[in-house]
């Protein structure tokens, strides 16, 4: 999946999940172990189809001021050498 660069805000901390159009998911909640078994999280599922176009838009808003992520070579090397 590519990934983008949002560099125009100095934080984007969205969790959100479209599905099919018709469902979005959405809250605090990292898909992690730590999450389901320790944290205080929250997560708000929401079956509306209006609701998705909009999330969706807002998304596509975000992605159309994004760069495409780049790989660093420093990056690509230090993970070889593990």
């Amino acid at each position: 999946m590519p990934v983008r660069i949002d560099a125009k805000h100095a934080i984007a901390h969205n969790k959100v999940m479209v599905i099919d159009a018709e469902v979005v998911i959405t809250g605090s909640f990292n898909f992690t172990r730590q999450a389901e078994q320790s944290n205080a999280e929250n997560l708000l599922v929401i079956r509306d189809k209006l609701i998705a176009k909009r999330y969706t838009e807002n998304w596509q808003a975000h992605a159309d001021h994004s760069e495409p992520y780049e790989k660093k070579e420093t990056e690509h090397a230090h993970r070889e050498h593990r």
